[in-house]
């Protein structure tokens, strides 16, 4: 077994044996490891507090959740933090968070291959927001501010537009006035958000935050848990459709092969509404359709600004990939655009 230099310190902090530690995942934000004790398996996380630089807001959300949810019976597992001997969620150890939590055995898919698991996934994130609807979302604070509010986005667009360095090709230039166009859609926004119920979402609804059981029939653990917080029903149910229901990944170059899977579209709408039956208003269903334009519209937003600024956020493994990623979003967001769907 490797040696790691924590280790002594998080067995005292835990009063556990960390046994057979191994590498858990290609994760790019958390070193992720997997360890026995006492015959059960758990995950160890070293936190990276330089994407998530309030780690204190994502401890008080997963306490106000563990109160909340403990006598809750939910249809999968939701692995939160298990607190340490002082009874905080968060141990430091040097300059260095870690944090332990159950693992749960199953599968993690990176994307979607069936109808099934897309119908599954949608009412699994679905059922995540009714097990929250009785938790007050105002009391959850912002892990990431403003992550999802579109009309900021929007300037900071803008502002990236007004001062970057770089030179205005005619590839940039289609992707600025598409993009710097969509005011109407940001004024949806707006509408939206002054008439929809604040719900507790979980904000980064891509598949792989959620593992299969091994016969892939049914969601095991919704996981992932950093960015829950206040938000709409329409976020979850647009991140889903932006990353299942396109026929490419975010960073696919084939232009003419980007487009909406209206089977695979159709599919998150039936699980999603299935899974919250119980708690969607009439406003929420109706807000859906928008949600998959402005959760698209938003990443347009945040890539092509990332690009301006010399790409500074997001890892990239060309010069032009956060450009590239941002064409990729304006092709889908046009084919959500011409899309019509009648449940």
């Amino acid at each position: 077994m490797q040696a790691y230099p924590w280790i002594t310190a998080l067995q005292e902090a835990y009063g556990m044996t960390l046994g057979s530690i191994e590498r858990l995942g290609t994760g790019h934000i958390h070193q992720t490891f997997k360890f026995f004790w006492n015959e059960s398996a758990y995950v160890l996380q070293q936190f990276n507090a330089k994407v998530f630089t309030q780690p204190d807001r994502i401890s008080s959300n997963h306490a106000l959740l563990i109160v909340k949810l403990k006598s809750q019976q939910l249809p999968f597992q939701l692995p939160l933090p298990i607190p340490n001997l002082s009874g905080q969620l968060f141990t430091q150890e040097g300059q260095a968070l870690f944090r332990i939590s159950p693992f749960v055995e199953g599968l993690c898919l990176d994307e979607v291959e069936g109808l099934a698991e897309a119908r599954l996934a949608a009412e699994a994130f679905a059922r995540f927001i009714e097990a929250c609807t009785d938790v007050d979302a105002l009391q959850f604070q912002e892990t990431i501010p403003a992550f999802h509010d579109l009309d900021l986005r929007f300037q900071q667009l803008k502002e990236a537009y007004a001062q970057t360095q770089r030179e205005i090709t005619d590839e940039l230039q289609a992707l600025l006035t598409f993009y710097l166009g969509q005011e109407k859609l940001v004024e949806e926004y707006n509408s939206w958000i002054q008439k929809l119920p604040l719900r507790v979402t979980h904000n980064d609804t891509k598949v792989n935050n959620l593992i299969f059981s091994l016969d892939k029939k049914e969601v095991s653990a919704v996981i992932d848990l950093d960015t829950i917080m206040g938000g709409y029903a329409m976020y979850d149910f647009g991140d889903l459709v932006r990353t299942v229901a396109c026929t490419q990944p975010e960073s696919s170059i084939a232009w003419d092969k980007i487009s909406l899977d209206p089977q695979k579209y159709a599919a998150l709408w039936e699980g999603f509404v299935e899974g919250g039956k119980n708690f969607l208003t009439t406003d929420e269903i109706a807000s859906l359709a928008f949600g998959g334009k402005m959760m698209t519209c938003i990443m347009g937003f945040r890539f092509l600004a990332d690009y301006l600024h010399g790409n500074i956020y997001y890892s990239i493994h060309y010069e032009n990939q956060n450009l590239h990623r941002a064409k990729n979003q304006m092709l889908l967001l046009q084919a959500l655009e011409d899309f019509s769907f009648h449940p």
